[in-house]
This record gives C-alpha cells, sequence and structure tokens, in this order.
C-alpha cells in the first residue's frame, strides 16, 4: 500500500512541477525568450519518464517490505522535491524543465544558486531520482538507468554552462 500511495505522490508533484514549467513556457515565448538544447530537454524528459517507467515496474515485480533503508529514500526524496520549489519560487516565471533565455533574464544571485551551482539539478534532480528508486526498492532501476540519465543530464549542464557564460559575462 505505502508504494501506491508513494507512486501517486510522486507523479502528482511531477505533473503539478510540469504545469509551472508549461504555464511559464508559454508566457516566456510570448516574450521572446529563446529555447537552446531542445534535443537535450526531450532526452532528459524521455530519461525521466523511463526512470520512473522502469522503477514502478521493478517495484510491482519485486516482493518486499518496507524498511528504513526505504525510509532514507523517501526522506531524500522529499528534501530533493522541497528543493524544486524552492527553485521554482527562487526563479518565478523563468523556471522551466527546458532551458530558456528570456530577453529580460536576469542572474539569479540567490543564497542558493551562489553556493550550489545547478541546484535543479544536484539538489532536485539526481536525488529525486535516486530517493524514488530506494523508496520502491528499484535497485535495477537506478543501477542501469541512474548512469545512462548522469549522461543526459551532463550533456544538458554543458549546454547551459555554455549558453549562461554567453548570455552572463559575470557569470
Amino acid at each position: 500500500m505505502f508504494e501506491i500511495i508513494f507512486i501517486i505522490a510522486a507523479v502528482a508533484v511531477r505533473f503539478l512541477s510540469l504545469s509551472i514549467s508549461m504555464r511559464n513556457e508559454r508566457r516566456l515565448r510570448a516574450e521572446g525568450a529563446v529555447e537552446y538544447g531542445a534535443n537535450a530537454s526531450k532526452a532528459i524528459a524521455a530519461g525521466h519518464i523511463a526512470f520512473y517507467l522502469a522503477a514502478i515496474t521493478e517495484s510491482y515485480l519485486t516482493i518486499s517490505s518496507f524498511t528504513w533503508v526505504n525510509g532514507v529514500g523517501v526522506g531524500l526524496y522529499v528534501f530533493s522535491i522541497s528543493v524544486l520549489f524552492w527553485v521554482i519560487a527562487a526563479l518565478e516565471r523563468l523556471w522551466t524543465v527546458k532551458l530558456y533565455i528570456a530577453p529580460d533574464h536576469c542572474l539569479q544571485t540567490s543564497w542558493l544558486f551562489k553556493r550550489f551551482r545547478h541546484p535543479n539539478y544536484f539538489l532536485n534532480i539526481l536525488p529525486e531520482l535516486v530517493g524514488f528508486a530506494i523508496a520502491l526498492n528499484a535497485w535495477r532501476t537506478l543501477l542501469i538507468l541512474g548512469p545512462v540519465y548522469v549522461v543526459i543530464l551532463s550533456i544538458r549542464i554543458r549546454q547551459e554552462e555554455q549558453i549562461m557564460r554567453e548570455t552572463f559575462p559575470q557569470y
């Protein structure tokens, strides 16, 4: 029963964040923002969906009971989602799951962004996927798809670094 509730909550959170992203994307495009790395964005979306589906399937096929290890996974997942909404609040209308630069784009210099480069990736997405897998005992998913996702994410980070350096000399 725990797994079902956890999965429903996790999917609901992702749909909520996706709706925020889509609303912001429409607004940004209307304001003349330019999207970069569209293929990497598609790969990240596909990787995220594949990871979730694989972890859910593995959880369904694996008979196990809830232990303290799963609790650590849930804690890590909750931490990561808290960071996600902190990042969304900090970036406001500029936050999307895609890489957009708006005409009036300003470099984010809040505490979170000064202390952590790419907090959405390193404090949200990676811990989210690790926590999700651990909470569901999806160890094969973590070991097989985790490295694949890291490769996709590293491509995205390199693209973002390049765009940020070109757009913001002080970056």
